[in-house]
């Protein structure tokens, strides 16, 4: 099996879609960035890797039989072996995934652009390693909660989080609100619809509101997330963090 030696990673834990795995050039410093002494290699077929990227469902156990304590991290003086490290290929793409003893992709990260041409290189004469799962063909099913790639496509890490808090908080409404509640947030959106969203029911302004918010993210995308999130802690200190982050990249 191929191996690299000292490997930098940035781990986002619990991520089930790829678009949240960021790439390097989003990086933080306040992100949970390691060096691996060590990492097993893996190249896979294109079907399998989609799905370890966008999953956090069970991985093959032959793969996890063949990366078994191949990987490492040096922590002060001790090199620790890491039960299920690996980083996998498909020849195009990469991905550095620690299951954390489990079974499923706990922690995902990006490579470094040098490090990542290099595994390319390294692997480009390897085979492809197939792994049998009678479920890695089922087609993956999207919600608000887990929106599809394309409503995150062309948007930078503060907007791709910022929109998910605006899911969060329109599917919060819409699990809670009854049909006063939501036409009063459709019209926040959408004033000049006024007179139209009365005469909608219950389903029909959830419909129109989602439709009409969920593509782009604009200044009223932001100016109307935070109007929904406004009195809630929870969701107050998600948008905190986020502008935070925004404030330190720009006095930097």
């Amino acid at each position: 099996m191929l191996h690299m030696r000292d490997v930098w990673v940035n781990w986002f834990e619990g991520e089930e879609n790829g678009y949240n795995v960021c790439e390097f050039f989003e990086w933080r410093k306040e992100d949970r960035i390691e060096l691996l002494d060590q990492v097993a290699v893996v190249k896979i077929p294109d079907n399998l890797f989609d799905y370890v990227e966008n999953t956090l469902l069970e991985l093959p156990e032959e793969l996890l039989a063949d990366v078994y304590k191949q990987s490492f991290v040096r922590r002060k003086s001790q090199r620790v072996e890491l039960e299920y490290c690996f980083l996998a290929t498909d020849g195009k793409r990469a991905l550095v995934v620690d299951t954390l003893g489990y079974h499923t992709p706990v922690r995902k990260s990006r490579m470094v652009p040098r490090q990542e041409q290099q595994l390319l290189e390294l692997a480009a004469s390897e085979h492809t390693r197939e792994y049998y799962m009678d479920y890695l063909d089922c087609e993956k099913q999207y919600h608000i909660l887990s929106p599809e790639p394309l409503l995150m496509n062309g948007l930078i890490r503060k907007e791709r989080q910022l929109k998910q808090l605006l899911f969060m908080a329109l599917d919060q409404v819409h699990k809670g609100a009854d049909v006063a509640e939501l036409r009063y947030w459709y019209t926040e959106w959408a004033p000049d619809k006024y007179e139209k969203i009365q005469d909608m029911n219950f389903d029909e302004v959830w419909s129109g509101l989602y439709n009409d918010i969920k593509h782009g993210w604009t200044r009223k995308h932001e100016e109307y997330c935070y109007t929904m999130i406004k009195g809630q802690p929870f969701f107050e200190k998600l948008w905190e963090i986020q502008q935070g982050e925004a404030e330190k990249r720009n006095v930097r």
